[in-house]
């Protein structure tokens, strides 16, 4: 007995050319108003999210209704085809955020960084979880649990932003400070502690917050991070040096991409989130042996100048900061950035003083820890697409990780201006300098992410 093949019909013309259209308009939009956010001494990734917003429902869809519904009309077909573009960017802008994770860094100061990492991450995420049971049922999604929605807040106050918090460090030329390596470091272990969680998060969301369901998702993540210590480092050092080894051109970046891609299915299908599976392939590639991770620049080149672009430009088009305007969800949204600000800001001071640190160096580092730019943004999508958020919620999230973005920089430099350079930091410095004369330092992408080589943190890649 045959079965008939079934013919899947394509897109129809009129979505596809409005699919290629809003494409083009979200990348020309973010590149003119990045490099504008650039010029204004502000993080790219605000320009990249105000695209969106002036062409979504904040403006365009309310001065023009007529042409902004047309280009970008709010329909399931119209944006899950942007968020399937958009997700690629992401996973893969995730897995380079592993790749610049420097493990010798973290091993070598993970002791002093432990204390530090703890306080930043449990007292936002205390505040988090007590303000989410605070907030109003109005800013959570329809048939959103409270506890898993109070949880998620949870999270997202908690996260920090490595990729942001480099590129800030660098600009500012504190990446060889002691601070500034302390705030890599315990940067990096929040940031890992937070895919976990909100990998957990989304567990209890698709599945119910059930004690038998939340264990099965603890045990699924333990069995994730024993594969990847293990047998997933061998399979990915492997891949990446034989593809390495090959006189072809490209094969590194299609093996990069492959590698991540699958990673991030196979944490989605067991339940967590796939951005953490990329992650953590990402960290693998970056830590494997006789591998010179500068082969994948150009795609580094194409995540960083188009890919991450659209994404953020989609984030923004799911911003509506007219909801803002009504005087009761916009003293909610004060209260979360207020929560946001003083949980991250405070728990980073507290285990900067109990590591030793001065006063003004306990200051930088929760300076440098606030900033959540980048990896906010991706888990307030995660809690609009886990069914938790709404948009008034969504807003006032990615809006914290703007503000605590713009705030680190002003901060970061009054709180070093009153710490004096060591012998040893001296010293690292001049290391610094000279590797950039021998090996020339990958530039700033043009989105405000970093692209991290050994002229920035003193690890040579080969």
């Amino acid at each position: 007995m045959s079965v008939a093949a079934t013919v899947v019909a394509p897109l129809s013309s009129h979505t596809l050319m409005v699919l290629l259209l809003q494409v083009g308009v979200l990348l020309l939009t973010a590149l003119l108003l990045g490099r504008l956010a650039q010029r204004l001494g502000m993080p790219a990734i605000v320009g990249e999210l105000s695209a969106g917003v002036l062409l979504g429902p904040s403006l365009l869809a309310a001065v023009a209704p007529g042409p902004g519904h047309w280009i970008f009309p709010q329909n399931a077909e119209s944006m899950h085809l942007l968020d399937a573009v958009g997700q690629l960017g992401v996973i893969l802008l995730v897995g380079f955020t592993g790749i610049h994770v420097d493990l010798k860094l973290v091993r070598r100061q993970g002791t002093r960084a432990a204390g530090v990492s703890a306080a930043g991450l449990l007292l936002p995420l205390g505040l988090g979880v007590g303000v989410g049971f605070l907030l109003p049922t109005s800013l959570r999604a329809p048939g959103a649990d409270p506890t898993v929605f109070a949880l998620f807040v949870g999270v997202a106050m908690c996260v920090s932003a490595i990729p942001v918090i480099a590129r800030t460090l660098i600009d500012m030329k504190l990446i060889h400070r002691d601070v500034g390596q302390m705030i890599l470091v315990a940067g990096t272990v929040d940031d890992t502690v937070g895919w976990v969680l909100l990998s957990l998060v989304a567990s209890m969301a698709t599945a119910g917050l059930v004690a038998g369901q939340v264990l099965l998702t603890l045990g699924k993540v333990a069995l994730l991070l024993l594969f990847t210590m293990t047998l997933g480092r061998w399979l990915v050092g492997a891949a990446m040096r034989a593809a390495a080894r090959r006189d072809a051109a490209g094969l590194p970046v299609i093996t990069a991409v492959v590698l991540m891609t699958l990673s991030a299915a196979g944490s989605q299908s067991l339940g967590l989130e796939a951005v953490f599976g990329a992650f953590l392939c990402g960290v693998l590639i970056g830590d494997a042996k006789n591998f010179d991770t500068s082969a994948l620049a150009p795609l580094n080149t194409t995540v960083m100048g188009v890919l991450a672009p659209l994404f953020f430009a989609t984030a923004g088009l799911r911003m509506d900061l007219t909801a803002l305007g009504d005087p009761r969800i916009a003293l909610w949204g004060f209260a979360v950035f207020a929560v946001a600000v003083l949980g991250k800001f405070l728990g980073a001071f507290v285990g900067g003083l109990t590591s030793r640190m001065n006063r003004w160096e306990s200051i930088a580092l929760g300076a440098g820890m606030n900033a959540r730019g980048v990896i906010e943004v991706i888990i307030a999508l995660a809690g609009v697409r886990l069914g938790l958020l709404s948009v008034e919620m969504f807003s006032i999230v990615v809006l914290v990780a703007v503000l605590t973005s713009l705030m680190a920089p002003p901060l970061l430099r009054m709180a070093m201006n009153r710490v004096e350079q060591t012998a040893e930091e001296d010293l690292r410095r001049h290391r610094v300098l000279a590797v950039e004369h021998r090996v020339p330092s990958s530039s700033a992408d043009p989105v405000g992410r970093t692209s991290m080589t050994i002229s920035d943190t003193g690890k040579d890649p080969r």
